[in-house]
């Protein structure tokens, strides 16, 4: 039975938490279609809970955040120090859109504003055969952001990728550390607030495009389901 302790980076807005919930709540229900055995508990960045010292736990799952992780945020030192010590451990670690640049920052790489602006909507990431973690040669997932990870860390290999997020899916050499960009945790209806979000902000035709593409299949299940079972591994010995 996996014990994973979820990182919450960021809250939604108030406004839709009664409707969509947390994004804790988010991963819970992602979590448990894959294994319901699973236990999970929450650390509250926003809520001013301590980070815990990640060699006692079992996974990591580090969530999404309006922040940006180049922001200079009093928290996000600490949360990369979190990040280095659970990658040296060998903890089994998953980051999810802000996560997923967090852990890339942390590491090594270099994150910033894409000059691509802003991914919302249905994207399509190809991905890299035989990586370990999720086959097929594509998914479809709902994303929102407009920062990326740039230039990926000299450990890491890309194993999701399109033209619009090149580095949309990081395995990390350890063997415990992964991150994606896309959010399979988001079903449809919390996909369109993120497009509701963007009204004003980003160009229109974008959000109306991001809109319409929420009609077409989507794979998150497959890929919520693939990071549930990669942090059910458990840590990986020290060789």
């Amino acid at each position: 039975m996996a014990r994973i302790t979820i990182i919450e980076a960021g809250q939604v807005p108030q406004k839709y938490r009664d409707r969509h919930g947390s994004f804790p709540s988010m991963f819970k229900r992602m979590v448990h279609a894959e294994d319901p055995t699973a236990t999970v508990e929450v650390v509250s960045i926003p809520n001013g809970d301590p980070l815990p010292d990640p060699r006692g736990l079992e996974a990591i799952l580090i969530t999404g955040s309006a922040a940006g992780v180049y922001d200079g945020l009093d928290w996000i030192g600490p949360l990369e120090d979190f990040v280095r010590a659970a990658h040296d451990n060998r903890t089994p670690m998953v980051g999810v859109c802000f996560g997923h640049q967090l852990i890339a920052q942390a590491l090594g790489g270099t994150v910033r504003k894409s000059d691509r602006g802003w991914g919302i909507g249905r994207h399509v990431y190809r991905v890299l055969p035989d990586n370990g973690v999720v086959d097929g040669a594509q998914l479809a997932v709902a994303c929102s952001h407009q920062d990326q990870v740039i230039e990926a860390p000299h450990d890491a290999r890309t194993f999701l990728a399109s033209d619009f997020t090149p580095h949309a899916g990081l395995l990390y050499a350890n063997g415990t550390t992964m991150s994606v960009q896309p959010h399979p945790e988001f079903d449809v209806g919390f996909a369109e607030v993120c497009c509701e979000l963007r009204d004003g902000k980003a160009p229109d035709d974008v959000v109306a495009t991001a809109r319409a593409s929420l009609a077409e299949p989507m794979d998150s299940a497959k890929l919520g389901g693939a990071i549930a079972r990669f942090l059910s591994r458990g840590p990986v010995p020290s060789s």
